[in-house]
């Protein structure tokens, strides 16, 4: 017995698509592959980033500044050799204080001493004269000379010590300014000085009692006396 011939089968249809029509012919395979995914795009280079803003680096802190030194420091540079040298035992003390050079030197040399000052270490200027009081030390005055050389540009102190009563030789011969300065140290101290040309008050008057620079002639202290003679009054405070 012949065997019936199998019903054909319809071709499977992909899914998504129509099934073709009875009797046509099948469509051709597509040659369209299906969308390939696209590849991402290359990310854009990003702009690169502003360099920080440089820190400057703080200053270094300068050393505090050395404090000066306390009193007087012994001098013993040029200037002092050669008056060492010079002068001997004459010269007391060499000491210098705030960058300002110091002679201490006896009393009664000290015209000889002024004249090497001026003549061989070029101090030509006496820009000041006057003293200290020290009513506690045995010598109570400190007499005080400035000087300025314009040639070294330099400054040098020559001082004495003298006790009340004691006469200082006068510098007048050898600076003329000398001259009013010395008479204000004998009006306000009462110091005097041998060979000066005119000893006299220059501030207060001659009849005066008392120097008003000495520190035992109190700030209220006058010369009633000459106040009430001259100004008629009892008293001038």
């Amino acid at each position: 017995m012949a065997e019936e011939p199998k019903e054909q089968q319809p071709p499977e249809v992909p899914a998504g698509e129509k099934p073709a029509a009875p009797g046509a012919s099948p469509a051709p395979p597509s040659s369209v592959s299906p969308a390939e995914p696209k590849p991402p795009a290359p990310a854009k280079p990003s702009a690169p980033a502003a360099p920080a803003a440089a820190i400057p680096p703080k200053p270094a802190t300068p050393p505090p500044p050395k404090a000066p030194p306390i009193g007087p420091a012994p001098l013993d540079n040029d200037l002092a050799k050669r008056y060492r040298a010079r002068f001997g035992e004459t010269i007391r003390e060499a000491v210098e204080d705030r960058k300002q050079a110091i002679l201490v030197v006896d009393r009664e040399q000290l015209r000889e001493i002024a004249l090497y000052t001026r003549d061989e270490e070029k101090y030509t200027l006496l820009s000041d004269l006057t003293a200290v009081d020290w009513p506690k030390r045995e010598k109570r005055f400190d007499v005080v000379l400035n000087l300025y050389s314009f040639e070294h540009n330099a400054r040098l102190r020559i001082k004495v010590h003298a006790a009340a009563g004691e006469i200082v030789p006068s510098v007048t011969i050898v600076w003329p300014t000398a001259n009013w300065l010395e008479r204000e140290v004998y009006d306000m101290f009462g110091i005097e000085f041998g060979g000066h040309p005119d000893l006299k008050r220059i501030l207060l008057p001659e009849e005066w009692q008392g120097h008003p620079l000495r520190k035992d002639y109190d700030i209220l202290t006058q010369d009633t006396a000459w106040v009430k003679e001259n100004l008629g009054i009892e008293s001038g405070q």
